[in-house]
This record gives structure tokens, sequence and C-alpha cells, in this order.
């Protein structure tokens, strides 16, 4: 990998864009660091030093993916996750409208107008999302009501709260379309995937401070074994995230006029992990229900449903809520496999160009074929999500701290870093093969 980087750099084309990525990141960094007007920067640090990262919910979530600009309520602080969350929604809708799904085989064209849609539901999913946790900061509930001493949106300062409130949804919801274009002009003029490189940088951020609060609270000798383990996880992320199971295929023989086309032999990647992190966001959603339930209930009056909803559906190191959450991304990975992969439109195509798989007969012996196959290879991919996104719930009951529940070097954060890092070096060594061969050439 490194190899690879020090090629780049040697490479003016693609030290530009190197050089361009790494500069759109800077402005993006500095974005989740800017204070959006109307929020006290001070007393935003003094109830984060108070609360020490000890939030639950969908809200541990996000503020991982903001690289913690969301408790900050910063300029960025919805950072990339409202895109993601359109992106989800669009390709989900594709499955159920018939037009969406006509505009996704148009091709290039096609997908423009789905890129458009998308970006347009992001902007209105910022603004519900930014008008979400404005109204949760302003009432306490963001931070769970434990910095009312320190009030994040303060009153009384001779503008009218509703203009405050406003311009606050305004500049955050500003800031996520910024965020939406500077994941673009990543992937149109850097290196990699804008939006995964965003998500890499926000997660890669959290690590020096959490990894050196584990020093400070536990010492070296804790310090050192949670960096051996976190080897041992990226090493098995990094083996399953490549693993993948080879459909051969062949194509036909046709003479067309005088040329003969076809007669080559390709192959269908099946990965293991075909869901990629989408399962785990959408359970880690679902488990925010019970916490927002909590809402509705007398506060000052526990009854036996409220206690048992906090202690076995809202505490991350309860067994039940480890089950629960294994469980839904189990369910959630079989199901977005099922709508993202079609093995039926799959044999059609290969059909369509002749193509067939040796021993199986084409059309729906193949489908029913490739079907079997997924189905298989879905089991221990699911499996390996469920067991990698609860390692820091094992985690936060090993070390035995409430302010570990954002601890970052397992689960979701190393999944995503992992995924983002190994694709990128995947481009930039294309490129550089790509450019081998012109010089080759000429």
């Amino acid at each position: 990998m490194l190899s690879a980087f020090l090629s780049a750099f040697r490479t003016p084309d693609l030290r530009k864009k190197l050089l361009f990525t790494v500069g759109i990141i800077a402005v993006y960094r500095l974005g989740a660091t800017l204070p959006s007007p109307g929020v006290s920067y001070g007393n935003v640090q003094k109830c984060l030093d108070t609360i020490q990262g000890d939030t639950t919910g969908v809200v541990n979530l996000l503020n991982l993916f903001s690289g913690g600009a969301l408790l900050q309520l910063s300029v960025f602080a919805l950072g990339i996750m409202p895109y993601i969350t359109a992106s989800i929604i669009l390709q989900l809708l594709t499955v159920v409208i018939p037009r969406l799904e006509q505009l996704r085989k148009e091709g290039q064209a096609g997908q423009a107008k789905i890129t458009q849609y998308t970006r347009y539901l992001t902007l209105g999913l910022g603004v519900l999302q930014a008008s979400a946790f404005v109204a949760l900061a302003r009432s306490g509930q963001l931070f769970q009501n434990r910095c009312d001493q320190f009030p994040i949106i303060p009153e009384g300062t001779g503008i009218p709260d509703w203009l405050t409130l406003a311009i606050l949804v305004m500049t955050m919801t500003a800031g996520t379309g910024m965020v939406m274009w500077l994941g673009e002009l990543i992937t149109d003029r850097g290196v990699g995937n804008g939006m995964s490189v965003l998500i890499f940088t926000s997660l890669a951020a959290r690590l020096p401070s959490e990894g050196w609060q584990i020093k400070t609270s536990k010492g070296w000798d804790m310090f050192a074994l949670v960096i051996v383990l976190v080897l041992v996880v990226i090493t098995a992320v990094t083996f399953i995230e490549q693993a993948q199971r080879r459909i051969p295929v062949q194509y036909a023989k046709r003479m067309i006029g005088r040329r003969m086309y076809g007669g080559t032999s390709t192959y269908i990647p099946l990965k293991v992990n075909q869901a990629g992190v989408i399962p785990v966001i959408f359970g880690s959603s679902l488990l925010y229900l019970p916490q927002l339930a909590l809402q509705f209930f007398d506060q000052t009056d526990p009854g036996k449903t409220q206690a048992w909803i906090q202690n076995n559906l809202v505490n991350p190191s309860s067994p039940i809520y480890i089950s629960v959450y294994f469980l839904l991304i189990i369910f959630f990975t079989y199901f977005y496999v099922s709508i993202t992969f079609n093995p039926t439109e799959v044999a059609d195509n290969m059909k369509k160009y002749g193509g067939f798989v040796p021993g199986i007969r084409p059309g729906k012996p193949t489908a029913d074929y490739l079907d079997f196959i997924l189905s298989r290879i879905t089991l221990p991919g699911a499996l390996y999500l469920g067991v990698i996104s609860i390692l820091p719930n094992f985690f936060f009951i090993w070390l035995d701290n409430q302010q570990y529940q954002n601890f970052p070097f397992g689960g979701t954060a190393v999944l995503i870093m992992v995924g983002v890092g190994l694709e990128t070096v995947k481009q930039i060594e294309s490129q550089l093969m790509q450019r081998n061969y012109e010089g080759f050439l000429r």
C-alpha cells in the first residue's frame, strides 16, 4: 500500500489528485470544528467534558460518522449521513417504483437523474435532521439533560429565538449541501469515492483522542492489549472484505457479419459481505426507537416498563440489547442483498448475450443456481457483520466504563475504514497500471 502511494506521488497527474483530495479533506475538517452561529462554543466544550462521550442510541452512530462534529453543533454537524440515508431510500424505492427502475436501466443519463433526486432528498433530510437535533440540544435531551447548567443555545441575546433557531437550521443544512459537494469534487477530480473518503476522515479523526483516553484511564498495558486486538480485527475484516465466490461464465461464439465474437470466459464475483455496512446502519436506527419511546414516559415516576426498556433495550451492555442488535443485522443483511442482487435479471442478461454457467442451463435454472449460491454465501457474511458490529459492546463491558460506548476501534468504524482504504488503494493501483501501459505503448 505504501509503495502504491509513493509511486503515485512520483506521477505528476496522480500527485495533483492526491494533493487536491488532501485539500478537500482539510476544508471538511475545518467545517467540522467551526461552530454554527448561535451556539456557545465554550458551553459545548464544558458539556462534552461533563458527559465524557456518554450518549446512546442513534446519536452515537451519527456522531461517529461526523467525526464528533454533531455534539458540537458545528457547521458540518450532520456530516454525510443525510446523503447516505437519501441514497439508501432511493435504492430501496427503485425496487417498488417502476419509473426509478426504468431510469436505472437507462444508463448514465438515468443515473444522473437519480443522482439529482438524491441531492434534493439529501437537503430535505438535512432540514429535518437539523431541526430535530437543534430541538434536542435546546431541550437538553441531546446530552441526556446533563448539561442544563451549560446552555448550548443561550437565550436572551437580543435576537429573537425563532430567528436564532432558523439560522442554525439553515447553516447546518447548507453545511450538509457543501459536504455533499465536497464529496462529489473528490470523486470527479481526486482519488477514491468522495463520500467514502469523507466518512473515513471522520472516523480517523476520532482515533487519536479515543486511544489516548484509554491509555490515560487504563494505562499502557491495557492500551497495548487493545492495539493488538485492533490489529486482529483489522486483519479479519480485510480477509472477509476481500473474500468472494466466483461463478464461472462462458460466452458462446457468434458470427456477426464476417467477424466472430464471444468465446470468452469470465466470472461473476459474489462477495461474502455483499451488503456492506448498510445492515449495521439499519439495525442501529431501529434500536433508537426504544430510546425514543422513553421520552413519552413520565420521567419523574418511572415504572416497570420504562425500567425494563432502559435496562434491556437501551443499555448497550445488556445481553438482550446485544442479541437484538445481532439478529437485526442478520435480518437486514438478507433483506438488503435480496433487493440489490436480482438473480433472475442477471440470468436474463447472461442469456441475452449468449452467456451461461458451465453445467447449468440458461434461464431459470441459472437464476435458481445463483439464488442458491447467494443464499448460502450470505449467511457467513451476515454472521461476520453481526460479530464485528457487537465488538464495541463487548469492549464496553470489558473496559467497564460508560465513556467507551463510542469505542472507535471495532465494529462499524473498522469495517468502513478498512473497506474504504482497500478501495482507494485499488483505484490508485489501477491508475498507475494504466499509466504504465500508456508509457509502454508510446
